[in-house]
């Protein structure tokens, strides 16, 4: 992407009052930004604050402290580490987000590069990391190196060049859908063990409706603090208990603490075996990356306007990012596995905001709820964090994939996506489906046509057949025996 001079940024601004509605002034902040990479980037002089970075803000804190909180306990569950080390944890991972990269990386120096969140897709597999004999530094420090060579070679936006729109709609469709019913499932399960089924169907019904509404007034961007807001009166109204436990504080900040061989995780600093036995892990997880960036780039494509292509994520540099982020998290002691955060980019393309001054706000907002405490129990009340996530994340995703898939030729790819990511996993079904349509085999054959060999099989089938390997050595393939067992 070339670089410009962007300090005309605030003679090219024009107060909202002179546009004829808030959308038509959003797009035109988007349009006349152009960050600079890799380069200082000013509040109010190459981009401003608007209410509407709120909601990305609000949507990230929420979900960073359910996803790391998560990957926390799947670690701490198998090493027989206590709840009061997952809180700590988590708050010390919020800090480490908030201080060394969200607001200095996606705020200032890169606001083309999406904020570096949770890798959820690897939750399942963590116990059998711990299981194999893995370490939470060596595992996290081979998927910042492994990630960082993916984001140098620009394979992350080679892979998404020769992923279709037919195969990215039937990706979208299906992670949108998969989240959408396990959301509903998780509130009714919830509720179901209070005793109080009803809070959840009076809870979804209420979300159905404003979510309705409010795609009728065209401002879907209040969605999750509505909905969320809405979600929590009505639960407290119906007697759901709630009661804030996490009190103020500040978590351990050393490097020693959280790697000593009796404090912290309490395994020591690791050594070679460890590393050999996480490896295969952290291809896994890298290359799990692709998918799941390119998800999140085209649906800031489906929401921005076309002229505005120099606010849109930059795949390599999110991926360089989150890399870096990985490692230096890991040494410092978090627990966290990285990736783009979506609660983040799909919230905020919705809103139609780019990246940095939510960067901002979303940092301010993690450092504040790490150290006062008390807005971590409020995020992870079953009813704010499942409302949030299904109509801050699931619910655009899988629209933003029916809009993809109109056509015959793309609707083809999209089903053989969703059925092959129902067989396996997303992974599994996007790099296959990519293979067969690359090939021609599905979807418009006269894009096959038009693809270099190397483009059309030979980078399609190599990724492929890694990717096939690396899930038959952890298990993840229907019927097949895990290669790597538990020790």
């Amino acid at each position: 992407m070339s670089q410009t001079d962007n300090t005309n940024y605030r003679d090219k601004h024009k107060p909202s009052r002179d546009f004829e509605s808030r959308t038509a002034y959003l797009e035109h902040e988007l349009t006349i930004m152009e960050p600079k990479r890799w380069r200082i980037n000013l509040p109010f002089r190459d981009y401003r604050f608007e209410l509407e970075d709120l909601v990305p803000a609000l949507a990230a804190t929420i979900g960073k402290i359910v996803m790391v909180a998560a990957v926390v306990a799947a670690f701490a569950g198998p090493l027989g580490l206590s709840n009061e080390f997952v809180v700590e944890n988590v708050r010390f991972e919020m800090l480490i987000a908030a201080v060394l990269f969200v607001i200095l990386f996606s705020g200032l120096i890169n606001p083309n590069a999406n904020l570096a969140g949770t890798h959820g897709p690897m939750i399942p597999l963590i116990p059998l990391i711990v299981a194999s004999g893995g370490h939470p530094l060596a595992l996290g420090l081979l998927v910042g190196l492994f990630g960082l060579l993916l984001s140098i070679t620009k394979g992350g936006s080679k892979l998404m060049a020769l992923t279709s729109d037919g195969v990215r709609g039937g990706l979208l469709i299906y992670l949108g859908a998969i989240g959408l019913l396990s959301q509903i499932g998780a509130l009714t399960a919830w509720a179901n063990g209070i005793d109080m089924g009803y809070v959840a169907f009076v809870v979804i019904l209420s979300t159905i409706i404003m979510y309705a509404l409010l795609a009728r007034l065209e401002m879907r961007w209040l969605s999750i603090p509505l909905g969320s807001g809405i979600a929590f009166v009505i639960a407290i109204s119906l007697g759901a208990p709630f009661e804030f436990v996490t009190e103020p504080g500040i978590p351990h900040l050393t490097p020693s603490y959280w790697w000593g061989e009796n404090t912290g995780w309490q395994m020591g600093w690791p050594e070679l075996h460890h590393f050999i036995s996480v490896a295969p892990f952290a291809v896994l997880a890298v290359a799990m990356w692709s998918p799941d960036f390119m998800g999140q780039r085209v649906f800031q494509e489906l929401n921005y306007p076309k002229k505005a292509t120099k606010v849109l994520m930059n795949v390599d540099d999110t991926m360089g990012v989150a890399s870096v982020r990985q490692a230096v998290g890991s040494v410092l002691g978090g627990g966290n596995l990285a990736s783009s955060w979506g609660t983040y980019i799909i919230p905020a393309a919705i809103a139609k905001r780019p990246i940095p001054a939510g960067a901002v706000l979303t940092g301010v907002m993690c450092i504040i709820a790490a150290l006062w405490g008390y807005p971590m129990d409020l995020a992870v009340w079953d009813p704010v964090l499942r409302v949030a996530l299904i109509v801050g994340v699931f619910m655009p995703l899988l629209e933003a994939g029916m809009q993809m898939t109109r056509s015959t030729t793309s609707s083809q790819s999209a089903g053989i996506v969703v059925f092959a990511s129902a067989f396996v996993n997303p992974v599994f079904g996007w790099s296959l489906t990519m293979l067969l349509d690359n090939l021609g085999f599905i979807g418009d054959k006269e894009r096959g046509k038009t693809l270099r060999r190397t483009d059309r099989w030979v980078i399609p089938g190599i990724t492929f057949i890694i990717l096939l390997a690396i899930m038959a050595a952890v298990g993840m393939l229907p019927g097949i025996p895990a290669l790597i067992t538990e020790s």
